[in-house]
């Protein structure tokens, strides 16, 4: 099995792995979320997101530990304003602080948030021999129920609610994510804070 090491092959799990989200209130850097196991004891990830401590624009998501691994930032500017699209650039961070940029994910604007319009992302450096785009997000976020999956339409991570959860609370602030055998689950968690921020939700500012 190959391992699709994006951020670290430290994040890649040879088996299918399940993990809880859960948002944290909107109090502490902008708020954000945490990724816990499946059994909701270990936290795994933790994001923050922008506003109140946090930088506008600016996501950070960090191990388990508290260490930062991954810094998303939306890109400003004239250009941005004359665009139909917004980009999001994910920067890795090493343990000396440096950053170097590992994807970058082109948002649409608001008028085209709809349901059916593919938010697609690329892997740095590019690679000319592929369709301009490596991965893309199917389905709709709002609805936890979405998918990232790669240029040949394979699946790599998953977003739902469990049934019985669903049932209990009317809100989504609790959904699970399947990631797939061999894939960057810092890589997914980076795409899922810059969508949770685009619809809004526990990380906007």
């Amino acid at each position: 099995m190959s391992m699709m090491a994006i951020i670290s092959k430290l994040y890649c799990s040879s088996s299918q792995t399940v993990l809880g989200v859960r948002k944290r209130p909107h109090v502490v850097n902008g708020g954000g979320f945490v990724v816990t196991d499946c059994s909701g004891q270990r936290v795994v990830f933790r994001v923050d997101g922008c506003g109140i401590h946090g930088t506008k624009g600016q996501l950070i998501l960090r191990d388990g530990e508290g260490d930062a691994l991954l810094l998303m930032r939306r890109k400003g500017g004239m250009v941005e304003a004359l665009s139909i699209y917004k980009k999001w650039n994910g920067y890795s961070v090493n343990y000396e602080g440096l950053q170097s940029l590992v994807f970058s994910l082109k948002e649409p604007n608001s008028c085209c948030l709809v349901r059916n319009n593919a938010i697609r992302i690329s892997i740095e450096p590019r690679n000319a021999s592929n369709k301009g785009w490596d991965f893309e997000v199917r389905g709709y976020f709002p609805d936890r129920s979405c998918s990232i999956v790669d240029v040949r339409g394979n699946v790599i991570a998953q977003v739902g609610v469990n049934k019985e959860v669903e049932k209990l609370m009317e809100s989504k602030d609790l959904y699970h994510v399947v990631v797939k055998p061999g894939i960057d689950q810092a890589f997914v968690f980076g795409v899922i804070a810059i969508l949770d921020n685009i619809y809004g939700e526990s990380t906007h500012c």
